[in-house]
């Protein structure tokens, strides 16, 4: 058997040569080469052995990497030469901190076992030849990879999964990866990886908290009643009393009455949901109550891989609309300074809301409402077909932008699809924009707006819209958006409101918008807050982590 020289952390290293046959001779002398033939034909045997093996070395290498064409060109540009395996301190120090963060994966709500940790490690401790070295040697690269990439673009791709979701997320190419390892402290270049976001690391939080909590037994029993409400009584109550003790909202306590205690601890707890704080815990607040940890913590897992899909930079102020919150929100370094509901697309077939990011550049002030195509041919031309003065309220143009009269309309003569004039809604306190929206010109027809319709904005679920997001507070959106720029934000605003006509504000800092769906959240110095999937998106994307191999059971294990 050649003989072999240990490398740290079980990495074994063949030096007899790569020949089988030259490494069986060279074990069979057993008498020291220099009292046999020359120093320097001893030197020059070393040498040519020395040659062999990297020659050796570097075609396993080259052969497999040859089905990654990234990786291939990044060992060819490279000269093949060792970023795991050599014998130098670097090499130790990039295969340590390898290790380390493949241990600490499922940490992450990664998929651990996609990195083969414990494979890697027992061909590592069993290296008996160069060409099993240069395959571990890629084996190594391509774990790290994988690694990097899903902790720092998601192990998932967001559209494959929810079409609804649309965001291309940039997987890097293996050359900048293990570039960047190689110049930089292989330590510090893993920590960098995850999100640097104060959002992620508040997550990472949680879920800590979370498997504590589950470790340790979870909540306790549920609370089965319809209804409790200050002045009940009863093993209900006391139930409810415990889950918000388990949950934090309340202090130890004997008491088997709803009291203001009691009450307190719903509201906070109903705060903290998204619910109406009434003090009552009716339907929605006891099966708010009533979900596992084990739940909370698949939301902070899916959060955390969404975390993973959002732009790396997002602004040092931006608006922030959280489709499951039902809210718009600035937010500047880290700090929310301004917050309003908000009503979000229906859960219907194309109505819901989309994700994406871009900017928001400019508001339109009196607006006029463009009805969009397939708002006409969904809502509009059915009516107008069967009464060509249905919806008077709105214009019908021609392709020139000619008004046109109802009555030279045969409105049945067309189809959603074929039919060719283009209906809008002039400036008024009755249009369906209301009177401003918030422009960041996207392909999904997507915006912020005003609404006449004030009283949705008192129910708790608000998923109403055609796909847009309505605004209960607009004109504070607009003030705070212009204070960036206006001396007087409300009467520039109000100055083209007042004029009646359409006018067109530019915002001179385009300000990044993110349209997010986040069922776990995070408050700086607060509770980690939860909310309804309320399109289902967060169990489709739970579903697909763990056919990639996450669960539960490996983050607590």
């Amino acid at each position: 058997m050649a003989r072999r020289l240990s490398l740290g952390l079980g990495l074994i290293l063949c030096v007899a040569g790569v020949s089988g046959a030259s490494a069986a001779r060279a074990e069979a002398v057993q008498v020291p080469v220099a009292t046999v033939i020359p120093a320097a034909m001893a030197g020059a045997m070393s040498d040519a052995i020395d040659a062999a093996r990297d020659a050796a070395f570097r075609q396993a290498v080259a052969e497999a990497a040859g089905a990654d064409r990234d990786l291939a060109a990044f060992y060819r540009d490279t000269g093949y030469r060792a970023v795991w395996t050599g014998e130098e301190a670097v090499h130790r120090a990039r295969r340590s901190a390898l290790l380390r963060a493949l241990d600490d994966a499922s940490l992450h709500g990664l998929p651990a076992a996609r990195y083969d940790r414990a494979g890697l490690l027992a061909r590592m401790a069993d290296i008996r030849s160069a060409r099993e070295l240069g395959e571990v040697e890629v084996a190594l690269s391509r774990a790290y990879l994988d690694y990097a990439r899903d902790v720092q673009s998601g192990v998932l791709v967001p559209g494959r999964v929810v079409d609804e979701i649309k965001r291309s997320v940039p997987r890097r190419e293996a050359g900048d990866l293990l570039a960047e390892l190689m110049q930089g402290d292989p330590r510090a270049v893993l920590r960098a990886l995850p999100p640097q976001t104060n959002e992620y690391r508040r997550l990472m939080k949680e879920r800590i908290r979370l498997e504590r909590l589950i470790s340790e037994g979870g909540w306790g029993a549920e609370v089965r009643a319809g209804k409790l409400e200050p002045g009940s009584s009863g093993a209900a109550v006391v139930a409810l009393r415990d889950r918000l003790v388990a949950q934090g909202y309340l202090a130890r306590s004997a008491t088997a009455r709803f009291d203001e205690s009691i009450q307190a601890a719903v509201q906070a707890f109903q705060a903290d949901h998204g619910l109406e704080t009434d003090g009552i815990a009716g339907a929605s607040t006891l099966a708010a109550l009533n979900v596992s940890p084990e739940t909370r913590l698949q939301s902070v897992i899916v959060a955390m891989e969404r975390e993973r899909w959002l732009p790396a930079v997002r602004g040092a102020r931006h608006i922030l609309v959280n489709l499951t919150d039902f809210s718009a929100r600035i937010v500047d370094d880290d700090r929310i300074t301004f917050e309003t509901r908000a009503i979000i697309g229906k859960n219907v077939g194309d109505w819901r809301s989309p994700e994406f990011s871009d900017e928001m550049k400019h508001m339109i002030v009196n607006p006029t409402w463009h009805v969009p195509r397939s708002i006409v041919a969904r809502d509009y031309l059915p009516k107008l077909q069967s009464n060509p003065n249905a919806a008077s309220y709105l214009r019908i143009y021609d392709a020139s932008g000619r008004e046109l009269s109802r009555s030279a309309i045969n409105f049945n003569a067309y189809t959603g699809r074929t039919f060719p004039f283009a209906i809008k809604q002039p400036p008024s306190n009755s249009n369906a924009l209301g009177l401003v929206k918030f422009m960041f010109p996207n392909k999904y027809n997507i915006y912020l707006h005003d609404t006449p319709q004030k009283h949705l904005f008192d129910r708790e679920k608000r998923d109403f819209s055609s796909g847009c997001i309505r605004l209960a507070e607009p004109f504070e959106f607009a003030y705070a958006l212009l204070a960036a720029q206006e001396s007087d934000p409300e009467g520039r605003f109000h100055a083209a409101l007042d004029s009646g006509r359409e006018t067109r504000i530019d915002l001179e800092q385009h300000v990044p918008i993110h349209l997010i769906y986040r069922t776990a959240i995070t408050r700086a110095g607060g509770r980690a807050q939860y909310r309804d999937d309320v399109y289902g998106r967060d169990a489709m994307i739970w579903r697909a982590l763990q056919q990639t191999g996450v669960s539960l059971h490996a983050l607590q294990s």
